[in-house]
């Protein structure tokens, strides 16, 4: 019986130092994207990090119908850089976890604003979005593009904001090794 709770105990030792110095950056408007990165957070023990915008978005800025809406003037302008409220230090983290919304392809223009103004150098970086049917791919060349070129990418995922907590930690186990 010792054996089996010092087994225990040492396990989840291992397990929490294992993702100690990772952080889960995210942004979220209407809510999927935060439900995934809180799941990730508990999945990996690491620290929650909401990207706020300086300008909160309303419905209206993120109807995608509306190619007048703040979202759709955004996507289509790669110099628009929406400012970032919150402010984050990360160079007490190995792992950055990225996660949003995919828009038009890609990831908010906050998200663009938020690599280029934080040094990813040297740091492991995962991104995750949630979306009804577009793909990571496009978003993730877009990050990397505007990121420290000596930033590590490991292959990024698409996920419902549902995802379980185990279904993210056999995501990271292969991710992360």
């Amino acid at each position: 019986m010792k054996k089996t709770i010092l087994t225990l105990l040492i396990g989840g030792l291992l397990m929490t130092s294992t993702y100690a110095k990772t952080v889960v950056c995210y942004f979220s408007c209407t809510g999927n994207t935060k439900a995934l990165a809180e799941t990730t957070a508990k999945a990996l023990n690491a620290d929650l990090f909401e990207i706020v915008p300086e300008v909160p978005y309303t419905d209206a800025d993120i109807d995608w119908h509306d190619s007048k809406s703040r979202s759709s003037k955004e996507s289509n302008d790669n110099k628009i850089r929406p400012e970032i409220k919150s402010k984050i230090d990360l160079s007490k983290y190995d792992t950055v976890v990225l996660a949003f919304p995919i828009w038009w392809n890609s990831a908010p223009k906050i998200m663009w604003t938020f690599v280029e103004q934080n040094d990813l150098s040297g740091k492991t970086v995962v991104a995750l979005c949630t979306s009804g049917g577009s793909g990571i791919s496009g978003a993730e060349k877009d990050l990397k593009a505007h990121a420290s070129k000596n930033a590590v990418w490991k292959k990024g995922e698409r996920f419902y904001a549902n995802t379980s907590e185990a279904e993210l930690k056999k995501y990271f186990e292969k991710t992360l090794k």
